[in-house]
């Protein structure tokens, strides 16, 4: 099943996954460099990142959406698509929160509540990735019917 939404022959919601997951997981590092060598920046580099990732994480749900609503109903994916979007809106609340936490602090400075939402988001995150990988490597969802070995450039047409 091709993806519904797409550009140049290219699902858009594949296409986006990386900045949202990319931010979330920097926000995490620089909250762990902070945690380790109490330099301040990584925490305001945390915030602005999970910021980012928040944002970039609705628009790709917008066009994983788009896609979920036009796999079968009844299917085995239809259920692992919609545990993989109810987890990634999860992860977006779980680091949404976490950057409210932050927001009143002083310097962007994360309490302890805050870092654990992050943490956890994650660790969530990786799960609703590998559901993604499980989508598209094993169900089969957002190939082209003409794909394989020896395609054509989807730009060739």
């Amino acid at each position: 099943m091709e993806s519904r939404a797409k550009a140049m022959g290219h699902g858009i919601h594949p296409m986006l996954i990386v900045f949202p997951l990319g931010l979330l997981a920097t926000s995490v590092i620089f909250d762990i460099l902070y945690l380790i060598t109490d330099r301040t920046g990584f925490q305001i580099s945390a915030a602005y990142t999970i910021a980012a990732g928040v944002l970039g994480g609705l628009l790709a749900a917008l066009f994983g959406m788009i896609d979920w609503k036009a796999i079968p109903a009844g299917t085995r994916a239809k259920r692992v698509g919609a545990a993989h979007g109810l987890g990634n809106v999860v992860v977006v609340l779980l680091f949404g929160i976490s950057w409210l936490l932050r927001l009143n602090a002083e310097n962007w400075e994360p309490p302890a509540a805050a870092l654990v939402l992050s943490f956890v988001g994650i660790v969530l995150s990786g799960v609703t990735a590998w559901l993604g990988g499980e989508l598209v490597e094993r169900l089969g969802i957002g190939v082209s019917a003409d794909a394989g070995v020896n395609a054509p450039s989807s730009l060739a047409r």
